[in-house]
């Protein structure tokens, strides 16, 4: 699906050459002549961008940003806004006003198009993300937001060692995060985590090899790890556009073309601060959701839809190796008359009290996930039968040799487990599938509960 930009403008000659000047960027094009048809059309077809003059018969740009802004439906669209004539105070206005950039006519048509495809590529991704955080909110799995918001750091890179000292010294009353001053060459050496920059402020100087070396620093920085994510803000003071262009589509967030304007930077940095808050954010609700859907809640442990896919690797894997691998059902012994006698949050003591047990017992290589209700699955890679089955009496013994302290009870109760144990990956196993090694489990389950509980069974293939 192609993307929509939303051209303003009273004049419809500016118009029609703008269009024809976007016909590169591959999106429809939909046009509007005053500012109450464009927020018209800004509600009814959700364009991802708007290109608006900075004056028109019924208002400015900024106003334009202000309306947008205060509708849910089009507060996220971003604005550039085109103009003949700017003073540092208009472009403040805009940028207050929830816009993201003013050029200036004439205005270089490579460094145009880099600008459309920087704002729709970086406001498609906070739109993604925050298709992704409606979801998770609907399935139950959205973050707790918190009142604090840590301040933020900010790295000022410039290889000019007395302009960055002026600079600092300028946007530091401005800025509500930290501030530090790197050369180039020092901007990724050495970063500790809680040190990361948020965003980047990456100086061009008017020499040549100071911009290429900026341009690759800005590609280090997007594959770097640790810095992939934090904002980028280019200041450019004039020079070559295609140099801006360039700077746009390596991946940087923002351009100042116009130099250094303390208070027009600390508003960009400002900006890109949020939006670097927001995606975060976003991120770490999806990681909370997906750890959600594969674990379980109680005992912290991986579910049932973790467990089935990892074993049926386990079992391809051991396929490829001819190495076996241990699969074992073990369920807690009268378990119901736990919960019938102490209650059901002694029951949910004892299974987080069993799981810790048994994680303790087991290799960090080794798979722990409760598949029912007080039913747990162990997988044991590369183990033999005598190593798997010494494993598993050392699992019962974990939870049978030390009473469990529970809510409902003065004393401590005993519990016992009964564990049925397959083998994968062998001739003899008759046992190729998941599916077919945890009903082989299953079944030697079942002949420990009706031993007598409290011991380990072997499947008849791995007996």
């Amino acid at each position: 699906m192609q993307g929509k930009i939303l051209i303003v403008d009273a004049i419809s000659t500016n118009r029609i050459i703008l269009k024809v000047k976007l016909a590169a960027s591959y999106c429809d094009i939909l046009q509007a002549a005053s500012l109450s048809d464009a927020l018209a059309a800004a509600r009814t077809h959700a364009p991802d961008l708007i290109i608006c003059a900075m004056t028109l018969p019924d208002g400015d740009a900024a106003s334009f940003c202000t309306a947008l802004r205060s509708d849910a439906a089009t507060r996220a669209i971003p604005v550039l806004a085109l103009g003949r004539t700017s003073t540092p105070k208009a472009r403040l206005a805009l940028l207050e006003a929830g816009g993201q950039d003013v050029m200036m006519h004439p205005f270089d048509d490579a460094l145009l198009l880099a600008r459309v495809r920087s704002l729709i590529r970086a406001f498609g991704a906070v739109a993604e993300w925050q298709m992704r955080d409606d979801t998770s909110h609907a399935l139950g799995f959205a973050d707790n937001k918190t009142d604090f918001v840590p301040s933020g750091h900010t790295a000022l890179i410039c290889s000019d060692a007395a302009r960055a000292q002026v600079w600092q010294a300028r946007l530091k009353p401005l800025l509500g995060s930290s501030l530090r001053h790197a050369p180039p060459e020092l901007a990724l050496r050495d970063l500790a985590p809680a040190q990361t920059p948020d965003v980047f402020v990456l100086c061009i100087g008017t020499h040549e090899s100071d911009s290429a070396t900026v341009l690759h620093l800005l590609a280090a920085i997007r594959a770097n790890a640790g810095t992939r994510h934090a904002g980028i803000l280019v200041v450019q003071s004039g020079g070559n556009p295609r140099l801006g262009a360039d700077a746009l589509d390596l991946g940087a967030d923002d351009l100042m073309t116009t130099g250094f304007n303390a208070a027009e930077l600390a508003l960009r940095v400002t900006a890109l601060m949020g939006r670097k808050r927001i995606a975060d954010r976003l991120r770490a609700t999806l990681r909370t959701g997906l750890q959600a859907a594969v674990c379980d809640p109680l005992t912290g442990l991986h579910n049932r839809r973790y467990a089935m896919p990892h074993l049926t690797r386990m079992a391809e894997h051991a396929v490829g190796t001819g190495r076996s691998f241990a699969v074992m059902l073990a369920d807690m012994d009268h378990f119901k008359r736990i919960n019938d006698d102490f209650g059901h949050a002694s029951g949910d003591a004892v299974l987080i009290e069993a799981a810790h047990r048994l994680r303790s017992s087991l290799r960090s290589v080794d798979l722990l996930a409760r598949i029912g209700g007080e039913e747990f699955l162990i997988v044991m890679p590369a183990t033999p039968l005598a190593d798997a089955r010494r494993a598993a009496l050392r699992l019962c013994q974990a939870i049978s040799d030390r009473p469990f302290d529970v809510p409902g009870s003065a004393t401590p109760i005993p519990v016992t487990i009964s564990i049925g144990l397959a083998l994968g990956g062998t001739a003899t196993s008759g046992a190729a599938n998941a599916e077919a090694l945890l009903d082989a489990a299953d079944k030697a389950l079942y002949g420990a509960k009706m031993q007598g509980r409290n011991q380990v069974t072997l499947s008849r293939p791995a007996a």
